[in-house]
C-alpha cells in the first residue's frame, strides 16, 4: 500500500480530525513528514479530479469532508449528519468566550446583560466550551475557554484565525436604512459533512 492510500483510508474511516502524528501510527513506514507529503498529494488529486470532497485542516488535525458547494444536495437527506445549529444567544456567548478567554460566568453575564448558565451548559454539552481553570477572586470562580472542537466547528486552525475586532465591526456594520436578514445557518460551518 502507498502512503497516500493508508492516509486516505484512515481519514475516510475517522469521524474526527486526526493529526499527522496520529495518522503516522497507521503504519510503520509512515512518519509525520511522509504523512504531510501524502496529504499534499491527496489534496492535489482531489483538486485536479474535481472531487466532491477535500482534506480540510481543522485545528491541528485533518479530516475528509464534503466541499461546501455540495451542502444543498446533502441537506435533502436525513441520514447526513448536520452540525448543531447555534442560537443567537449561544453564538453571542461563544464569541465573548472566544475573544475574552479565560472568562468567568459573572464577567460573561456582565457583558451580555443576561444570565448565561443554560447557554454555557449547552455549549459545554456540545463540547465547544470547557472549564479551563479557576479565577483568583472570591470563591475561585470557574473560567471558561473554547475547545479544539470549537476550532473544528468553525474550520479554524487556531484562535489566531478569528477575525480581528476591527474586521468584525466592518462585517457587522449595516446601513442605517437597510434591514439585514439573518442567515439560515448561523453556524457558518464551511464544510458540509462526510463524503
Amino acid at each position: 500500500m502507498s502512503p497516500e492510500q493508508i492516509v486516505e483510508a484512515t481519514l475516510f474511516a475517522s469521524q474526527t480530525p486526526l493529526t499527522a502524528r496520529e495518522l503516522a501510527r497507521a503504519d510503520e513506514s509512515l512518519d509525520v513528514r511522509r504523512v504531510r507529503e501524502a496529504l499534499d498529494v491527496l489534496r492535489g488529486h482531489y483538486e485536479d479530479e474535481g472531487r466532491a470532497f477535500q482534506i480540510y485542516q481543522l485545528g491541528d488535525g485533518f479530516q475528509i469532508l464534503t466541499r461546501p458547494e455540495f451542502a444543498p444536495y446533502l441537506e435533502r437527506f436525513d441520514s447526513v449528519p448536520r452540525p448543531p445549529t447555534l442560537s443567537r444567544a449561544a453564538l453571542e456567548t461563544l464569541a465573548i468566550i472566544a475573544y475574552r478567554q479565560p472568562i468567568g460566568r459573572i464577567e460573561l453575564e456582565e457583558i451580555r446583560g443576561v444570565a448565561s448558565t443554560s447557554v454555557l451548559r449547552t455549549l459545554q454539552d456540545w463540547e465547544l466550551v470547557e472549564v479551563t481553570g479557576r479565577g483568583e477572586g472570591l470563591g475561585r470562580p470557574l473560567l471558561y475557554g473554547t475547545t479544539p472542537r470549537f476550532l473544528d466547528h468553525f474550520a479554524l486552525q487556531s484562535l489566531a484565525d478569528l477575525p480581528t475586532p476591527d474586521d468584525l465591526s466592518i462585517a457587522l456594520a449595516r446601513p442605517e436604512s437597510a434591514e439585514v436578514a439573518l442567515p439560515a445557518d448561523p453556524t457558518g460551518d464551511g464544510a458540509a459533512g462526510r463524503p
